[in-house]
């Protein structure tokens, strides 16, 4: 199965207010694992970049001024996440406002929601009352984030995808299709045999009236010597 881990970096919060995408980065989940292809853009806003935006992910005017705009990247994103494939983002009520945004500007029709798996509402209906931004869930699930000085789509799109894995239960080692190999099968049912055998549990009474049980039975199988093995 083949999911799309996504995230953007924009000029602010509200594309009704001119707000623009600067960054688009995307991770190939096959299997809920990644893959080694990747989706990565910086976009020319087209605007001047609000110094609250530049302090989050220090992309300024200068560096995104050669850079192409949203309609000249816009077929290569669309065929990097696919037709279909399921799309995990964190908070994707904003992300998906600003991606569908422009993509009307660019006379594209929208993503569809339910295309969308909302990570945020994942954490909250998991950890309820727990703090749920994509940082914190990398502090519970001890993801290395030392890599991170600022926020980058690329980055956090790599973030998300192993705080995906996470929510999802985690990558379970030793979980395959195939079946155990013998020599496996064997060094586990080593490891699991018992040193030295439980004492009994079966007091002298209980023992003793076993024992009349047995006796009283008429020629039982198990003292035939020609008894199957």
């Amino acid at each position: 199965m083949r999911e799309i881990a996504m995230d953007t970096e924009t000029t602010g919060l509200d594309p009704a207010k001119g707000h623009r995408i600067v960054e688009l980065g995307a991770v190939e989940l096959v299997n809920h694992l990644p893959t080694d292809r990747v989706y990565q853009r910086y976009v020319n806003p087209e605007r001047g970049m609000p110094k609250e935006a530049f302090d989050i992910h220090g992309l300024g005017d200068d560096f995104l001024r050669d850079k192409p705009v949203f309609a000249d990247v816009v077929d290569d994103f669309l065929a990097f996440i696919g037709d279909d494939a399921p799309l995990v983002v964190h908070n994707a009520e904003f992300d998906m406002k600003m991606i569908n945004a422009e993509l009307e500007r660019a006379g594209r029709p929208p993503l569809p929601v339910t295309r969308v798996i909302d990570t945020l509402k994942l954490a909250r209906d998991k950890f309820p009352g727990a703090p749920a931004s994509l940082d914190a869930l990398c502090r519970r699930f001890d993801i290395d984030v030392s890599a991170r000085e600022k926020h980058g789509a690329l980055l956090d799109g790599r973030l998300l995808a192993e705080v995906y894995i996470e929510l999802l239960g985690g990558r379970q080692g030793g979980l395959s299709l195939e079946a155990a190999r013998p020599e496996t099968a064997a060094t586990s049912d080593a490891a699991r045999r018992r040193p030295a055998p439980l004492p009994p549990r079966l007091t002298d009474s209980e023992r003793e009236a076993h024992d009349r049980m047995i006796a009283e039975l008429n020629d039982p199988l198990w003292l035939k010597t020609d008894a199957p093995a």
